[in-house]
């Protein structure tokens, strides 16, 4: 994965940047992003790292594991 990709978890809208061996999630709003929080990859399921490395936004591995990392962040109140 070279580039951001959009990714659609409910109802917002995430970016998703390869930054070495992590990966960046942020929420998109308009035109800006916040960034919330850069994920080791080795942390995440097989399945999701490798929708990653596919570009597949629309897998179910890589969905549920970003619900579970925002949602973890809106339990930290960010």
């Amino acid at each position: 994965m070279t580039d951001d990709m959009t990714i659609r978890i409910d109802s917002e809208q995430y970016v998703l940047r390869r930054d070495g061996d992590g990966l960046q999630v942020g929420r998109q709003n308009g035109t800006d992003v916040a960034w919330l929080n850069t994920v080791d990859l080795a942390l995440l399921p097989a399945p999701a790292r490798e929708a990653v490395e596919r570009g597949d936004t629309s897998d179910e591995a890589l969905l549920t594991a970003l619900r579970g990392i925002t949602q973890a962040e809106v339990e930290r109140g960010g």
